[in-house]
């Protein structure tokens, strides 16, 4: 048995998509969409398996860099292309960090650029 406890955010920033053939090659803009997983076996004494507010602050600080900013000019993304596959990889990244607690770990962050397009980064 596993339960798994989910957030869903946002946050507004601009990119372009490098050696990319079409118009996202352009500066342009998304009002991205978060969603954060966490799954676990066992809950808390109290009957839950992460607080809620957990999830959404340690979202909330990693998504601090990345709201409406430029994604390019972040050290990540100078290297990896801003896509929304690697949104969601770099969030994961800092996420997992943060959110993996022995009873607890970050199972998968899907990264919306619209209301019909996401990616998803997670775990096996």
């Amino acid at each position: 048995m596993i339960y798994e406890v989910k957030i869903i955010t946002d946050f507004a920033a601009a990119h372009n998509l490098r050696n990319f053939r079409g118009k996202c090659e352009n500066l342009h803009g998304h009002n991205w969409k978060v969603e954060v997983v966490v799954r676990g076996r066992e809950l808390d004494k109290s009957g839950v398996l992460m607080d809620f507010r957990e999830v959404k602050e340690a979202t909330r600080e990693a998504l601090k860099e990345m709201d409406h900013h430029y994604l390019n000019d972040l050290p990540f993304f100078r290297e990896h292309n801003p896509s929304s596959e690697n949104i969601a990889r770099y969030l994961f990244e800092a996420l997992a960090q943060r959110l993996d607690d022995g009873n607890c770990w970050l199972y998968r962050v899907s990264a919306w650029e619209s209301a019909d397009a996401c990616a998803t980064f997670m775990s096996e």
